[in-house]
């Protein structure tokens, strides 16, 4: 069980459960290479309100020192050199996005896997749960056994094939094995 004073005052299962969910995240963390903990830490880094003020300061001050210095009034080059840095940081920083992006979407996707799993889980133990009291119902000298038609098909779990099939059916979802040949 869990120790912190935030999870003191759960129930076995539910601490249980929170430290479960705990560890799920921190092996995702940890199995990360050490390049890509250090691009995670440069995005955390870069999504921060201090470093836009920061950049929107350095910005202001290349553009007043160069309107400052320039004898001519605007010094093309020196524009020219803040466009380009512009445009390179820009670059860099699309790049760590899309790299921590693809990392946090791997977790996503992990994470849907895993509750798509426990869904289908629970949908077997809730038809077992509900075969069993048919079966008491059935069995109990003084409880009526009736046929209890909703009962019994409710005893049965999801054929999740069949489901998906009637879902892309119902959506106009084609699969690869029901598209026309193209040749």
């Amino acid at each position: 069980m869990a120790s912190s004073a935030a999870t003191a005052d759960l129930s076995e299962h539910v601490a249980q459960s929170v430290d479960e969910l705990a560890e799920f995240h921190l092996t995702h963390y940890r199995t990360a290479s050490w390049l890509q903990r250090s691009i995670d830490r440069l995005t955390a880094l870069v999504a921060t309100p201090a470093a836009l003020v920061t950049l929107t300061i350095g910005v202001a001050l290349w553009i007043s020192v160069t309107v400052l210095v320039s004898r001519r009034g605007i010094d093309q080059p020196s524009f020219g050199w803040l466009e380009l840095f512009a445009s390179c940081a820009a670059l860099l920083v699309a790049g760590v996005i899309l790299v921590t992006q693809r990392r946090e979407d791997q977790l996503a996707e992990r994470r849907g896997q895993l509750t798509l799993e426990l869904a289908i889980l629970a949908d077997k133990k809730s038809a077992k749960i509900i075969a069993l009291l048919e079966e008491l119902r059935r069995d109990h000298p003084q409880v009526s056994d009736r046929l209890d038609p909703v009962s019994a098909e409710m005893a049965t779990p999801t054929d999740v094939p069949t489901v998906l099939a009637a879902i892309d059916e119902r959506s106009g979802i084609t699969t690869p094995a029901e598209q026309p040949d193209s040749g």
